[in-house]
């Protein structure tokens, strides 16, 4: 098990970025979460088996349709135990 915290900037926001990164993590049996934020960016913490997250990072790298991304970081996390869905949080404004 792995946990990631992934920011990705560009054209990420009103492109559908955090739905498509439900329906990735939904797709690939991960939990987790995603927001915007105030900055223009997407955050998300991403947690699951290492094969399938690292799937889901690929698929994050290139985005929607419709988005951009310029710039993807990435660090590693503690897993949380107990976790049992992938959801959009609150916006950070």
């Amino acid at each position: 098990m792995v946990r990631f915290y992934i920011r990705v900037s560009g054209r990420v926001q009103g492109v559908g970025f955090r739905w498509f990164t439900c329906a990735a993590a939904a797709r690939l049996d991960l939990t987790g979460w995603v927001r915007n934020r105030e900055d223009g960016d997407v955050e998300m913490e991403v947690q699951g088996d290492e094969g399938p997250v690292e799937e889901f990072v690929q698929a994050v790298s290139r985005g929607p349709r419709y988005a951009i991304v310029e710039d993807m970081e990435r660090h590693p996390l503690i897993p949380e135990p107990g976790e049992r869905s992938f959801h959009e949080r609150g916006s950070l404004w």
